[in-house]
């Protein structure tokens, strides 16, 4: 549990449930987004980790400008366990150090009612303890299928993969303090985070 005097929610869910909106949606009613996907953006950027990647990949893993290739790098890791844990062990420190900042920052600013983090991997990489609650975002495989084939081109095993790179469905519902449906309009998901700011307080 949080010991910040402002609440942090953290949002989590299959990959293409919708983090994403759910965390727009908290933002519409006051809370302040962390996202941790944009932090593991920033964190390729410094020189300590990107060495880091550099040691244990190789030049292969660099783009032409230099700059770390993420597509390579998720074709590594994704689907060996051990080369998945040993990015996890490069990225997530410094990500946690910017999440830990963001949220510190958000918690000064007067105009912040409530802090979001929205982190795909937050269970996994042991961030609950930042979070008073936790929503869960659920939505139906064929429509996150859809969703990741028209925004990213992710074929079926593209999906699989990823996903067994994360905990069970079943484990991050056990984990969540609410669950969101998200399979209908963006006025229905707003009913539903409207609903949980009123009955957490928020």
């Amino acid at each position: 549990m949080s010991s910040s005097r402002k609440r942090v929610i953290g949002i989590i869910g299959g990959i293409g449930a919708g983090k994403s909106a759910a965390a727009a949606a908290f933002a519409k009613r006051g809370g302040q987004i962390v996202n941790a996907d944009g932090l593991g953006h920033r964190v390729l950027e410094l020189p300590e980790v990107k060495q880091a990647l550099i040691d244990r990949w190789g030049d292969r893993i660099l783009k032409p400008d230099e700059r770390i290739n993420r597509r390579v790098v998720a074709g590594i890791v994704f689907g060996n366990e051990e080369e998945r844990r040993a990015l996890e062990q490069i990225v997530f420190p410094p990500i946690r150090r910017m999440a830990v900042a963001e949220i510190a920052d958000a918690e000064n600013d007067p105009e912040v009612r409530f802090v979001v983090l929205d982190a795909a991997v937050l269970l996994e990489a042991g961030w609950k303890d930042f979070c008073d609650r936790i929503v869960y975002l659920d939505a139906p495989d064929a429509t996150r299928f859809a969703r990741l084939q028209a925004r990213s081109g992710w074929t079926a095993d593209d999906l699989r993969t990823r996903e067994s790179a994360q905990w069970s469905e079943d484990e991050k519902r056990k984990c969540s303090d609410a669950i969101v449906r998200n399979d209908g309009t963006h006025e229905r998901l707003q009913e539903q985070i409207d609903q949980l700011v009123s009955q957490w307080s928020l």
